[in-house]
């Protein structure tokens, strides 16, 4: 499998529980072995003398002993990649932990250990930004924050590379979406191409005044979408949103006693390719 991560973007990395999202993430650090390989800025990361500020990755919360305090262990971590303390209270404060920042890291709560090991991850200031389903744990208000906080992190020219096996939650987050399905990208594309794709298969309900199916009918063919007759005065339609039959239908002059969409939800999409291996047009 091939992916490729772009500077100033948000990547999601989607796929299920047990789809190898994370061995994969592991295996590109060069964690766990692995028959491909994986270059950052066009090099093996083990050919930089200071990989942390190449490329920083967290993998559910924050490692370390558990009675040392956030401060010193973020402290410590910076020492060895040669990062001055002024950054640990610098990045404290941009993930909202600063009131923690004496606290052990046994008393963290998964959420505040989600944010804590965001901060030691950019320690190094990296090109490259890999968090592996760093939404887990956190509240609607803390998802928010790190919607915005990646999106900050990606319009300066991070590459910033997010696993979940939330597709929806993706769609509010990235920017690119890539799909694992048993250990290969089956699915590659930008954001706007799935949800393109979930509004080419939207399914349009109307029922129409008796004696209407035939100017319904007509109207289809000049617009080019498709009518598929369920009963005497209904139909299902493809190829054309609800807004736009509704407008067409009051030019026409043509009454709609029940106009309804049913839309597939991006859960939907990964759930065909997953099983068809489908490919986005």
């Amino acid at each position: 499998m091939t992916l490729d991560l772009r500077a100033g973007s948000v990547t999601g990395f989607v796929g299920s529980n047990g789809a190898g999202k994370t061995t994969t993430l592991r295996a590109m650090l060069g964690l766990l072995p692995s028959r491909g390989h994986t270059l950052f800025l066009g090099r093996p990361l083990g050919e930089f003398r200071a990989p942390s500020h190449v490329v920083g990755a967290a993998f559910g919360g924050v490692g370390g002993h558990p009675r040392h305090r956030v401060r010193g262990h973020l402290r410590m971590v910076a020492a060895g990649a040669g990062v001055p303390d002024a950054r640990v209270d610098e990045l404290l404060e941009q993930v909202g932990m600063r009131e923690a920042a004496s606290s052990r890291l046994a008393s963290l709560s998964l959420g505040m250990s989600q944010r804590i090991g965001i901060a030691q991850a950019l320690l190094g200031a990296p090109r490259v930004l890999i968090l592996d389903e760093p939404a887990n744990g956190l509240d609607p208000h803390a998802i928010r924050w790190l919607r915005d906080f990646l999106r900050t992190l990606a319009d300066a020219g991070t590459a910033v590379l997010v696993s979940s096996h939330l597709l929806a939650e993706m769609q509010q987050m990235a920017d690119h979406v890539a799909v694992l399905s048993q250990g290969r990208v089956v699915a590659e594309a930008p954001m706007s191409d799935l949800l393109a794709y979930a509004d080419r298969q939207a399914v349009v309900q109307v029922q129409l005044a008796p004696g209407d199916m035939e100017r319904l009918s007509a109207l289809a063919g000049r617009h080019g979408f498709v009518p598929r007759r369920t009963g005497p005065d209904t139909a299902d339609l493809t190829g054309v949103g609800r807004e736009k039959l509704a407008r067409l239908c009051l030019e026409e002059g043509i009454a709609l006693f029940l106009l309804t969409e049913t839309r597939p939800t991006l859960e939907d999409f990964y759930l065909t390719i997953a099983h068809e291996e489908f490919k986005i047009a």
